[in-house]
């Protein structure tokens, strides 16, 4: 079984790889990597459009054409462009990074409290909840930033801070909407003792459950 694995941040290539290597480790991985795709979407202004879309498609037939059975894209900044893609492919598997994540906070009910260390993701995320979901939302700034210097104690701290932030709001649950913030979960939960969800491991699970691995 090949799963190809398409990224937007080199962050999101650890966590989602480890996940794999535990949860699923008799899988075949292969990883795309275009870290050009965040920077980009940064920089342009104008959201996602008909290039964005392009760009995703063209990720995903190569990844077909290696003869993947399976696609998961891991940045949470770029579901209409995933959308796009599954849409082409009814034959297998292509998940959003926070489709299982997502199911599972709704499930638990409550109010939901969203972070994101990349802006774009809290315009790109929140309509992927259902109508009606309490979602309340928080920018962990300066946390990629930190990550990409190597400072994971900083990146982690700044999470925290926008945990805390959201608690403060009434927040029963916690989402870390990146995959790159899967590392600060434990951290999360000790300042808080709230349930905190992270994107890898539900992920994982409903790829498999839907390949039948």
């Amino acid at each position: 079984m090949r799963i190809a694995l398409i990224h937007a941040l080199a962050h999101s290539v650890a966590p989602i790889n480890e996940e794999m290597a535990r949860a699923w480790p008799e899988a075949q991985r292969m990883n795309l990597l275009d870290d050009s795709l965040s920077a980009d979407l940064a920089r342009s202004g104008r959201g996602l459009d008909a290039v964005m879309d392009q760009r995703f498609e063209t990720l995903a037939a190569y990844a077909e054409g290696t003869g993947a059975q399976g696609i998961l894209f891991t940045c949470s900044a770029f579901g209409t462009c995933i959308e796009a893609v599954a849409a082409r492919r009814p034959h297998m598997p292509v998940l959003k990074p926070n489709e299982a994540m997502v199911a599972e906070a709704v499930a638990r009910g409550g109010r939901i409290g969203l972070i994101a260390s990349f802006a774009p993701t809290l315009a790109s995320m929140p309509p992927e909840f259902p109508a009606g979901t309490d979602l309340r939302l928080a920018l962990a700034e300066g946390a990629l930033e930190a990550l990409s210097q190597g400072d994971v104690d900083g990146h982690d701290s700044r999470v925290v801070e926008a945990a805390r932030a959201l608690a403060g709001q009434g927040c029963d649950l916690i989402a870390l909407a990146q995959f790159s913030m899967a590392r600060a979960q434990p951290a999360v939960y000790r300042a808080l003792g709230v349930p905190v969800l992270t994107t890898p491991g539900s992920a994982v699970r409903v790829l498999r459950q839907r390949l039948g691995g």
